[in-house]
């Protein structure tokens, strides 16, 4: 196996454009399905070693026996870390059967038909009210304007989180998302110089974001059990006769799981969306000219290409052998979804960003297992909502620039964009004479 000339956990190698990391990754994708790689452990000083896996067919074999590759050891993070921050911040995907079968279980049962058409109803109208929130000023960023608020928004409606706390909640999941970006944890860049990274700063960041959602959940969670409505948070803290709830320390880590995995997805392939279709032209007119018959297809391939969530950890609970490699107790197992999703083993002409494509067996919400993700059904909708009305209420939008990309300390677990400006003809608000 060879190892890159510039290793994947170097942050220069997530500072260039997509493009030139898929290249790498096609690189290292034929030369073996699994690929050595070391990277520096904040915490302790030391190095850790972790193998880099790109293959579509291995990362299924993988995300599809639990058993064997276990996501209790960490699932969002690289370097191994105390196990209270690992359910602080991963809630029941850094669990194992039974735990995480329990948690899941109750928060799937919470999801009724009901309350789902509900959510599924109220994108929309989310959606209408964001983007009258700039489509008379002819020029935004997409991502202050868009892509950030639209999500975030319907996750607070869907919790019962009131409107007033929509900036703290902003504020925070910026932090936990930002992959250690200074300008988006809110410290001084000089902070995190190479070489000089200030662990206390860091750290310090992201338990205080993390302390203020789970903060801000206990006391709805409190508020709700006495008051309960119609939201999310009322069912997870008011069980029916014979059911089980959450418990009351289970409510705020799921928040924070819920605010930023059900946040990215849609964030980040909206904004990788549109500047794909700046890109590629002719599949956006191909979108434009047949909305109807082809947004399903145009969303998934955006989710692939663009693949939100980078990457998730596994953690190998024996000695075992998959594809003639032989995995050691413990090994760390890091499945990066935009490689497998590019794998030309499994995709026809893989680079081309083709908003027709059909079938197209991505991995861009997770591998198939109990991890699969629990929200992939909303994030589609909300895709689907947010580019339909993008497409018809401001037709001509287009980039004026190029994109400015998250700037990670390591690997970031978004792939994000911060900014993306773009233009429009001006358009008046819906329903305004």
């Amino acid at each position: 196996m060879t190892t890159p000339s510039l290793s994947i956990a170097d942050p220069a190698f997530w500072r260039r454009p997509l493009q030139e990391r898929m290249d790498d990754f096609a690189t290292m994708r034929a030369e073996s399905p699994f690929t050595r790689a070391e990277i520096p452990n904040l915490l302790t000083g030391e190095v850790d070693e972790f193998f880099a896996v790109t293959r579509h067919a291995e990362l299924i074999e993988i995300s599809r026996r639990p058993l064997d590759f276990c996501s209790g050891r960490g699932s969002t993070n690289i370097s191994d870390m105390p196990a209270e921050a690992l359910e602080f911040f991963g809630s029941f995907i850094a669990m194992d059967d039974p735990r995480h079968a329990r948690q899941r279980g109750i928060v799937a049962r919470s999801f009724t038909p009901r309350r789902l058409q509900g959510v599924l109803d109220s994108v929309e109208t989310i959606c209408t009210e964001v983007i009258d929130g700039f489509c008379e000023q002819g020029e935004v960023d997409l991502v202050e304007a868009f892509s950030q608020p639209f999500p975030l928004l319907v996750i607070c409606d869907m919790m019962g989180i009131p409107r007033s706390e929509f900036d703290t909640v902003l504020r925070a999941t910026n932090v936990i998302l930002g992959g250690g970006d200074p300008e988006m944890m809110g410290v001084p860049r000089e902070a995190f110089t190479p070489g000089a990274i200030d662990i206390a700063t860091l750290t310090n960041a992201l338990f205080g974001a993390g302390i203020e959602l789970i903060g801000l959940m206990n006391e709805l969670a409190e508020f709700r059990r006495k008051h309960p409505t119609d939201d999310l948070t009322s069912a997870l803290v008011n069980a029916e006769v014979g059911e089980e709830m959450l418990a009351p320390e289970e409510i705020g880590p799921f928040f924070i799981l819920l605010a930023v995995a059900g946040n990215d997805t849609t964030r980040t392939a909206t904004s990788h969306g549109m500047h794909f279709l700046s890109q590629h032209p002719d599949q956006r007119t191909i979108w434009q000219d047949d909305l109807e018959g082809t947004t399903a297809t145009a969303v998934d391939e955006i989710v692939r290409m663009a693949s939100p969530v980078t990457f998730m950890r596994r953690t190998a609970t024996r000695d075992l052998t998959l594809s003639d490699h032989h995995i050691s107790e413990g090994d760390k197992m890091i499945l990066f979804y935009g490689a497998a999703n590019r794998d030309p083993r499994v995709f026809d002409d893989p680079e081309r960003f083709d908003v027709r494509r059909d079938p197209n067996p991505h991995v861009g919400f997770g591998g198939p297992g109990p991890h699969f993700c629990l929200g992939a059904h909303l994030a589609r909708r909300e895709l689907s909502v947010a580019f339909n009305q993008l497409l018809t209420r401001l037709p001509d939008i287009d980039l004026t620039g190029e994109p400015v990309h998250l700037d990670a300390l390591g690997v970031p677990l978004v792939g994000g964009i911060k900014r993306l400006p773009v233009s429009f003809t001006p358009t008046a608000r819906v329903g305004s004479a």
